[in-house]
């Protein structure tokens, strides 16, 4: 499983189903729940002069927003759409699907430009045949001739996505073509928790999926949310890099510390390189990015991280996006950050 479900988890111990108090009139709710193969948790301030729905509510209303977007886009739901699109052998024929799933989809493929194919939510059969999917995790590493035949199906190229009045329609080149939202969709799923809070006129509240999180407002302290971004240990324990004050705005991360196996000595990573087929063979050990859309945040953590370092620093500083990386040296752990990471993180 990803970095990103243990990232930050270090400034969220101890989330439960509690109300505590802060001030006269406002009070902190925090909760948490699983989803999407992981879990969530939700913290806002309530003001007694406001008429918000109670704890209880609430939450029913966060769990089914998120049974809505694993309807949508959970590959491990056989009948959700991007299920039942994967499953669709017809080529050259556009189906419907939800304004959701487009605009997830829309933004991958906006992304997969950016960072120059790296995100590549096409990239599935290559990492289910390196064992990182559903699939089990195979006895020897794949052959050049595995991986070039599971490539035939992969390619943003080979999905089209067209948008009319608002209707978003997908079609395949190719039978085998299969799209998995991993990458992305848990930011989405952060926004839409975000957009719920707001429209309830919260105004201070923290959203996290599975190390994704989203926060506006300050704190039950009146500070900007203290998020941690989590120092890289190989073996297994827990450590704070940098604790950010975060505040309007959604930070996700990427890193392959947590999830690889090794072979004859080599460790292989579970983010795998559209471009070569195989797992990224690199120094770069962690990418967070800071952004307004969780969505974006997380797709862009995911894409940069197969960069490398120097791509991925690069590509931060021509399209002014707000990067943190922790790179592996021979004498320890290093850190480098874009201008607009500086910018929003020290000011």
């Amino acid at each position: 499983m990803s970095v990103k479900q243990v990232i930050n988890r270090l400034a969220l111990i101890g989330l439960a189903f509690f109300i505590i108090g802060c001030g006269d009139r406002t009070a902190e709710v925090a909760f948490s729940g699983k989803t999407m193969g992981t879990s969530y948790s939700v913290k806002y301030l309530t003001d007694s002069r406001q008429n918000l729905p109670d704890q209880q509510q609430v939450q029913q209303a966060i769990d089914r927003t998120l049974q809505e977007v694993n309807r949508q886009m959970s590959t491990y739901q056989k009948a959700s759409e991007i299920s039942q699109f994967n499953q669709m052998q017809t080529v050259q024929s556009a189906v419907s699907v939800s304004a959701e799933f487009g605009k997830v989809v829309e933004e991958a493929i906006r992304l997969n430009r950016l960072t120059e194919g790296a995100l590549d939510i096409t990239v599935g059969p290559l990492v289910n045949l390196w064992g990182f999917g559903p699939e089990n995790r195979p006895e020897k590493v794949p052959s050049d001739q595995e991986i070039e035949a599971r490539r035939a199906s992969v390619g943003l190229d080979k999905l089209s996505l067209t948008k009319q009045g608002g209707q978003y329609q997908l079609a395949k080149a190719v039978p085998n073509l299969y799209i998995d939202l991993s990458a992305i969709a848990k930011g989405f799923g952060v926004d839409q928790l975000a957009e719920y809070l707001d429209s309830l006129a919260i105004d201070n509240y923290m959203v996290e999926i599975g190390g994704e999180i989203r926060a506006k407002g300050v704190n039950h302290s009146q500070k900007p949310w203290q998020i941690a971004i989590e120092k890289p240990e190989f073996d297994g324990s827990r450590a704070v890099q940098l604790v950010i004050g975060l505040k309007d705005m959604a930070m996700a991360t990427s890193g392959d510390y947590r999830n690889y196996f090794e072979q004859d000595g080599v460790r292989f990573s579970h983010e795998i390189d559209p471009h070569s087929g195989k797992p990224i063979q690199h120094n770069l050990v962690s990418v967070t990015v800071l952004d307004p859309s969780t969505m974006t945040a997380d797709g862009l953590a995911t894409g940069l991280f197969v960069l490398g370092a120097e791509g991925a620093l690069d590509i931060a500083e021509k399209n002014n996006l707000a990067v943190y990386l922790i790179i592996k040296t021979n004498h320890g752990f290093e850190t480098k950050m874009s201008s607009a990471f500086k910018q929003i993180a020290q000011p």
